[in-house]
């Protein structure tokens, strides 16, 4: 048995102690976590810059300022959210009464990716605390100086027992894990197509997952859409973080009256936000490593640049750039770009862009802009979609009051919130039956009651 596989032994035997499970308890592992990564921020934002070239105001906007208001969703909604909820009882079960208690899962195992290292892998740690789980934590081998911060932050208030931190090759710790101890629950932040592995393998041992994947997110440009706001929030939205975020646009469809309106803001805005010379700018990051940068570079011959373009292997370095002339045959069409690269295409009508959109279905957002409502309202019907936004990119997913996640080979399950401590949840039925009336009417003989059985179940 490895190491790793006996500490994991050693968490079942501390979460079936029941210690995990109080308000107390997990109030106060909340409160910790605050306090530890607070006193960490400015190790947290020397971190996110040395691995992804975030500066400290993308850092608190994405990444530790999410998850402290995370935490303090969690914090001041906890007792509120452990309590049972009282539901009816049908005429059949009277005068029993009913309610839903909800249980922690027991051991989970969450893994995160690189692009938001922090955040993608704490916040769903607060959800599984909040549901009172022990927590394997397995982070992105990829963003190596916050996984070091990250190991800090957790081992100088959790014990093994109870938060374990696993460092190390996901492709070899991962399956070593999953293939000799069986969880109760998989959280994966990552690519689809490891999503498909990690499901498998949990599949092998029924355990039950949480997929949060990607694909190809579009962005629809109606005729009369504000095209100043469509520039400014697009911008922002695909190249915050050189555009490494799941979901950034993936692509544009503009409506063919207003495309050339909407690639000249597109260029101004980029100019302003990010300056003539972006590899040099305080607000524009990096590429995280070459096999990404090398895979990026390659969309960059799948059109017509229209604008960027300019590239820099030594600074992991990749320009804002705008492509047009498109062919929906092309990689840089049916890949999930994940780097600073917008396909611009063009449309006549709905059909036409929706036949565009159905050629990868089920995308983990879907944005819409347009200040007609009847539109926005036949667009949001028209596209199954992860989550959506009407004249806005991205930023559904800081609300914690919509659940995040997506749908098909977009993920699978949800989570934010109360919807994170729902995740990490078994909900139990429970129904409570008084022993003072016990009718025979239950009970064999039942010839002759199947009329009575029709009233009463119904």
């Amino acid at each position: 048995m490895s190491a790793d596989i006996t500490r994991l032994v050693k968490m079942r035997q501390y979460f079936a102690s029941g210690a995990t499970k109080t308000y107390s308890f997990r109030k106060e592992q909340l409160k910790k976590l605050k306090s530890s990564i607070a006193s960490h921020e400015q190790d947290i934002y020397t971190a996110l810059y040395e691995d992804l070239k975030k500066s400290p105001e993308e850092s608190w906007v994405t990444e530790n300022g999410l998850v402290i208001a995370e935490l303090n969703t969690a914090i001041n909604n906890l007792q509120r959210w452990m309590e049972p909820d009282s539901v009816g009882t049908n005429l059949v079960n009277l005068p029993s009464g009913s309610k839903i208690i909800k249980e922690p899962l027991g051991v989970v195992l969450i893994i995160g990716p690189w692009n938001y290292p922090f955040q993608l892998l704490i916040n769903p740690l607060i959800g599984a605390i909040a549901a009172g789980n022990c927590v394997v934590l397995k982070p992105s081998e990829f963003a190596p100086a916050t996984d070091a911060i990250m190991k800090r932050i957790i081992e100088e208030v959790f014990p093994p027992e109870y938060i374990l931190y696993v460092q190390g090759e996901g492709a070899s710790v991962v399956p070593d894990m999953m293939n000799n101890f069986t969880f109760d629950h998989v959280f994966y932040t990552g690519s689809t197509t490891v999503g498909k592995i990690i499901y498998k393998m949990a599949a092998e041992r029924l355990v039950p997952v949480t997929l949060e994947l990607g694909g190809k997110s579009p962005c629809v440009v109606e005729a009369d859409a504000n095209i100043r706001v469509v520039a400014r929030r697009i911008a922002i939205a695909k190249f915050s973080n050189a555009g490494q975020m799941c979901v950034a646009p993936d692509y544009l469809l503009v409506h063919h009256s207003v495309k050339d309106k909407v690639l000249s803001a597109l260029k101004e805005t980029i100019q302003q936000f990010f300056t003539g010379k972006p590899e040099e700018s305080y607000n524009y990051g990096k590429i995280i490593n070459e096999k990404q940068f090398t895979r990026i570079c390659n969309y960059l011959q799948n059109g017509t640049i229209a604008f960027g373009g300019r590239t820099n292997r030594e600074k992991l370095f990749i320009e804002p750039t705008l492509l047009t002339d498109v062919s929906l045959n092309t990689p840089v069409m049916n890949d999930e770009i994940f780097g600073p690269v917008l396909p611009i295409i063009s449309f006549h009508t709905m059909d036409e862009a929706k036949a565009v959109i159905d050629r990868h279905p089920d995308p983990l957002a879907f944005y819409i802009y347009s200040s007609d409502n009847k539109k926005q309202q036949a667009w949001l019907e028209a596209v199954p979609a992860g989550g959506s936004c009407i004249n806005n990119c991205s930023w559904h997913l800081t609300n914690h009051n919509l659940p995040f996640g997506g749908r098909g080979h977009s993920g699978l399950g949800f989570y934010h919130g109360k919807y994170s401590f729902e995740t990490f949840s078994h909900k139990k039925a429970v129904m409570k039956t008084p022993t003072w009336l016990d009718p025979d009417i239950k009970y064999p003989p039942f010839k002759g009651k199947l009329k009575l059985f029709k009233w009463v179940i119904k």
